[in-house]
């Protein structure tokens, strides 16, 4: 039904056709069917679902299943005298039935084993409850990793600190000597002298 699985590897392959006429006839009258005719025969008369949830799988109205599932057993028909036979529509989907079933037994195998419409509905809503699961996940997880990369990041830009190198060529900065009482009292002898000392110390502005 999923249509990427036409591009698996175990699927390249062609099929072997069965040997018996009856039942190639009927496998090159399923394989000339469009492939939504063909899922909505399989289902309806192969795997025996009703019509609503046949057009539920094949995700279209009942009406539209309706019609592809008379088009289909017409085209069928057509191929098959034993289907053309068969005028009351229970009778034909009873034989249709039949015929996919032995078809599926067929040796060599042609097609896989069909199993019951019970295994295919209940294998069919597992997967896809795993896959709902699996994106509500993986969606989870995306809005969580959003929601703490808005609130961790800064909201104003960071200069970084730069790393520190060794620079050559520069003196050593050092600080003024310490003075000596000498040295303390001849400072401030000449902070007081010129102020009041002989005039020829003292500066005179002009």
């Amino acid at each position: 039904m999923a249509p990427w699985h036409r591009f698996r590897l175990a699927r390249k392959g062609p099929d072997h056709p069965p040997a018996e006429p009856e039942h190639r006839a009927l496998l090159d009258a399923l394989l000339e069917l469009p492939p939504a005719y063909r899922r909505t025969v399989l289902l309806y008369d192969g795997l025996g679902l009703d019509l609503p949830d046949t057009a539920a799988e094949t995700e279209a109205s009942t009406p539209a299943a309706a019609y592809r599932l008379l088009h289909a057993r017409a085209a069928i028909a057509r191929r098959v005298p034993e289907v053309a036979g068969a005028k009351d529509p229970q009778v034909l989907s009873a034989v249709l039935r039949d015929r996919i079933a032995d078809l599926a037994l067929a040796e060599p195998l042609s097609v896989t084993k069909l199993p019951s419409a019970s295994v295919v509905r209940i294998g069919g809503e597992r997967r896809r409850r795993f896959w709902t699961r699996a994106a509500i996940a993986f969606t989870t997880l995306i809005v969580g990793a959003t929601a703490f990369t808005v609130v961790t990041v800064p909201h104003h830009h960071v200069r970084p600190v730069p790393v520190g190198e060794r620079v050559g060529g520069v003196p050593v900065l050092s600080g003024p000597q310490r003075l000596s009482p000498e040295d303390l009292e001849l400072r401030d002898h000449l902070r007081q002298a010129p102020a009041h000392g002989p005039e020829r110390l003292v500066l005179e502005i002009r």
